[in-house]
């Protein structure tokens, strides 16, 4: 397949070599999972084992992935928690900043001499002694690439990883570069069932789900702050804990289509006074604003952590708007 990075060469040989050099690798994914996270995991590991590479992947959570990955080949097999094992290179992959890697991220920062930073959100500091900050679709896309100066002869199964991620980091191949197709009909090519995957990854929900998005729905708020309409979708934490994670992200999809509005807001509880943030918008680089309030992410969707009342932190979020 031709090169997707043609001008990167170099970096992604870099990175090659160290993989090729190592015995072990421990492959780490940010946690509160999403395809992308783990799919780049499960098939980079996947590509990694099938060279004779000893490779295993971790979330540092306490709790499994959600629901709706469990189709992605190798997912059954991560292992989570706090702990790495003290040999070998660690590859954190799709993770925006080191707080991404959660209960690892002591480890992690502990000897980031052995850390290879893999990812493709723009505002990464990159905390590992090597990094592989690359813009692109998806972090899904840097692992195909990285295959081909690896000698990786791809599978179904990984195929399937690489697009799960692909597919849901483009919103359904709805924002991206040409890119995305070419490597697209790559992955097709390997006989998977998109429809199938598309209902399992983003389009399955229930009735409880439906309920729920509609009450969540009907008490958006509107600011006008700076010359901008700003939308605002508040999910409450005893809603958030009954949705599945394919009504969570239909709802965040709604704060980014919807007309009229320059910059859609979800509010997600994660706890008393403690919320995750999304930030979508097609008028602003909304990475600035996430990254000034301790986040980050790309220019049309990123994210960050809040703490306070709901009033607080949507005062806080105006506040940042460019203007």
């Amino acid at each position: 397949m031709e090169s997707l990075f043609p001008g990167d060469a170099s970096r992604f040989e870099a990175v090659a070599k160290r993989l090729l050099d190592a015995r072990k690798v421990s492959v780490v994914a940010h946690i509160k999972p999403d395809a992308d996270a783990v799919g780049s995991a499960c098939g980079l590991a996947a590509g990694l084992r099938s060279i004779g590479i000893e490779t295993d992947v971790f979330i540092g959570q306490t709790y499994p992935h959600p629901g709706n990955l469990s189709t992605v080949p190798g997912v059954a097999a991560v292992t989570y928690g706090g702990t790495l094992p003290d040999d070998g290179l660690v590859v954190t992959v799709d993770c925006a900043s080191i707080d991404r890697t959660g209960l690892l991220a002591e480890p992690i920062a502990a000897n980031p001499g052995r850390v290879v930073v893999i990812d493709h959100h723009e505002t990464n500091p990159g905390f590992g002694a090597t990094n592989l900050i690359v813009d692109s679709e998806s972090t899904t896309t840097i692992i195909r690439e990285l295959f081909s100066h690896l000698g990786v002869v791809m599978d179904q199964d990984m195929a399937y990883c690489l697009y799960a991620g692909l597919v849901t980091d483009t919103g359904n191949f709805r924002w991206g570069t040409p890119r995305m197709h070419t490597l697209a009909a790559e992955l097709v090519s390997y006989g998977l069932d998109t429809r199938q995957i598309a209902l399992d990854l983003m389009d399955s929900m229930s009735a409880l789900d439906l309920r729920i998005m509609g009450s969540v729905l009907a008490d958006m708020q509107t600011y006008r702050e700076k010359g901008l309409t700003v939308s605002v979708i508040a999910v409450p934490a005893e809603s958030l804990a009954r949705m599945s994670q394919t009504a969570v992200e239909q709802i965040i999809d709604y704060a980014r289509a919807l007309q009229g509005s320059d910059v859609g807001v979800v509010f997600k509880q994660q706890a008393p006074r403690y919320w995750a943030v999304s930030l979508r918008s097609s008028v602003i680089d909304v990475s600035q604003v996430a990254k000034a309030l301790g986040g980050g992410g790309h220019v049309p969707a990123a994210g960050y952590s809040a703490y306070g009342t709901q009033d607080m932190i949507t005062r806080e979020l105006l506040a940042a708007l460019p203007g």
